[in-house]
């Protein structure tokens, strides 16, 4: 895990956090080994301080557990089932995942887009979690991405602002991800950040 998982999950968490979707069922489990229940409780606080409690209710985190996982996801195919049947009674035959359209153009991550990403709380949760989102995004393409590495080794690194209640639980995990070695391919060489925070709303 590291911000690639990170940038995958709060992709999820921004689709389910959509108010057409509040009351879909929909089983989430996050699961690993023991290695890895670390990485889960790092992403499981960042979600709680920047999202809050509702976008933590919307997965499970069971580690080392096959057996648990597989009753939850089986209890979870059950609501899922008795949801689309009560639905179909309703003649809605489709059971229907509403995706905004934030979630469907590609984010193109550059110094201006990054500089501009509204990072704050004064927007509804599943658009906080869609610019995280491209935050996290972001950072991959700079640390991995040809495009990405181009861009900073023109330009310097990219440029984070925003809300601190939003920025520091972000800064705290990112600084979590580079003393764990969760940044980069493994290597030698120390991780040179791909991003600067810089406090105060742009």
């Amino acid at each position: 895990g590291g911000v690639g998982t990170a940038e995958e999950i709060l992709y999820l968490l921004g689709i389910l956090l959509h108010p057409d979707n509040a009351d879909l069922p929909f089983p989430v489990v996050f699961t690993g080994l023991q290695e890895n229940a670390e990485y889960f409780e790092m992403i499981d606080r960042f979600i709680r301080d920047a999202l809050g409690d509702e976008a933590a209710s919307k997965y499970d985190i069971i580690i080392d557990d096959p057996v648990r996982v597989a009753q939850t996801m089986s209890q979870g195919m059950k609501d899922v089932e008795t949801f689309r049947r009560a639905m179909q009674d309703a003649y809605y035959f489709n059971w229907m995942l509403k995706i905004d359209p934030v979630f469907q153009l590609p984010f193109e991550p550059d110094h201006d887009n990054m500089r501009a990403l509204e990072l704050h709380r004064e927007q509804p949760p599943h658009m906080v979690a869609a610019n995280l989102r491209k935050a996290f995004s972001g950072i991959v393409a700079g640390n991995v991405k040809e495009s990405g590495i181009r861009k900073i080794q023109e330009k310097g690194p990219f440029e984070i602002s925003g809300d601190p209640a939003l920025i520091e639980p972000l800064e705290e995990m990112l600084a979590q991800f580079i003393e764990q070695n969760r940044m980069k391919l493994p290597s030698s060489s120390a991780y040179k950040p791909c991003y600067r925070i810089v406090s105060g709303a742009a």
